[in-house]
């Protein structure tokens, strides 16, 4: 694994080179995946609007990741890439939202529907909330307006 982790940040300082912004890599190992974490100044330049671009830039690194590791013939890595840490506060931030919705719900014993959000962020809600075992939770809608309702169950 040491081989595809130096390949992705050698991917990743590669975009930071073409796209003039200067910035360090670090590696850091997780129980659950690598991860990439992107430390500059110009972090608004790579995070975007909402994180609009960090969520293009993840998408394309992985593709052309996968790709790489084809053509080096190992085997394929799940990695998380992160810029000053945006994503983890976000991640955070959507657990603690919906640790507090859950409380809500339980307290006045009504369903509530969560603001929409896109698949990775409803797979949190999701995750955190299989914790309270009183609590269900359910994807409805369609997308770009899919989002999580939180139940309390009798």
């Amino acid at each position: 694994m040491e081989k595809q982790k130096q390949i992705i940040k050698s991917l990743i300082e590669s975009f930071l080179e073409k796209m003039t912004v200067r910035g360090e890599v670090e590696i850091m190992d997780s129980s659950e995946c690598p991860q990439f974490i992107i430390r500059t100044k110009e972090a608004g330049i790579l995070i975007g609007e909402n994180g609009h671009n960090l969520t293009a830039f993840n998408h394309l690194l992985k593709k052309i990741t996968e790709n790489e590791m084809k053509r080096n013939e190992l085997e394929k890595i799940q990695f998380f890439l992160d810029v000053n840490d945006y994503q983890a506060k976000k991640i955070e931030d959507l657990k603690n939202i919906a640790r507090m919705s859950a409380q809500r719900v339980r307290y006045f014993k009504k369903e509530l529907k969560m603001d929409p959000m896109n698949a990775y962020e409803r797979r949190i809600i999701h995750a955190v909330l299989t914790e309270y075992p009183d609590i269900a939770t359910e994807s409805t809608g369609e997308d770009p307006n899919r989002c999580v309702v939180i139940k309390f169950l009798q």
